[in-house]
């Protein structure tokens, strides 16, 4: 059976796009780096991205990845209800927002597609849970407290996972896994922007089979 995140999306995208624990965040200037991508993500042995709407292409890089196939594409940096419209039209699976919009969750649900809203303090992440959700991106981890604030928040919200995002590196990955509280760690480093800009894609599966390595160690 195959399990690979693109498989298990089927069911719900973001629980798929956290079973290998490392979602890469990708900043795309050109949408025709967007297929190579892919094909360097898989090859690296993770085919999941969170595409983020920084730059006018990414509405469609993401509808060139999802058209390529096997790979389970998101929406990043998501901040308005029409974003979430442009994202799904493009093919997005689910949608991630640095921050909690009600207005962001609303029309996910209207359109039927997961989301993954950012939130760093208790007050957000009750105002999450009134909402209905429970997984979390915690964004900015590293000048947001990083693994000590997400455990502390752990304690008090036992059924909430977060996915950390900003400011993570390899070298972080193993003391953010370890916390039963995190879901996935979200990362740009195995996707670096000025090696896809250069079309080394080579470079990018090379970055992202370390990444995976470090996941399974850890």
């Amino acid at each position: 059976m195959d399990t690979t995140p693109a498989a298990a999306g089927a069911g719900d995208p973001i629980a798929a796009a956290t079973t290998a624990r490392l979602v890469p965040v990708v900043v795309l200037d050109d949408a025709a780096h967007a297929a190579p991508l892919a094909d360097a993500l898989a090859a690296g042995g993770l085919p999941v991205a969170e595409v983020t709407f920084r730059t006018p292409a990414a509405a469609d890089a993401v509808r060139a990845m999802t058209d390529r196939g096997g790979v389970l594409v998101g929406a990043g940096t998501v901040l308005t209800a029409r974003q979430v419209d442009e994202a799904v039209a493009a093919g997005a699976r689910f949608v991630v927002s640095p921050g909690l919009s009600r207005a962001v969750v609303e029309r996910c649900r209207e359109h039927g597609v997961a989301v993954l809203p950012g939130a760093v303090t208790a007050t957000e992440v009750q105002a999450a849970l009134e909402l209905g959700l429970e997984v979390l991106k915690f964004f900015p981890a590293a000048t947001s407290g990083g693994p000590a604030a997400i455990a502390a928040l752990g304690a008090p919200f036992p059924g909430v996972r977060f996915v950390p995002t900003g400011g993570i590196g390899p070298d972080d990955l193993a003391r953010y896994l370890a916390l039963p509280a995190v879901a996935a760690v979200g990362g740009s480093w195995m996707v670096p922007r000025d090696r896809i800009a250069a079309g080394d894609f080579a470079a990018v599966t090379r970055l992202t089979a370390d990444a995976v390595a470090r996941v399974a160690a850890a």
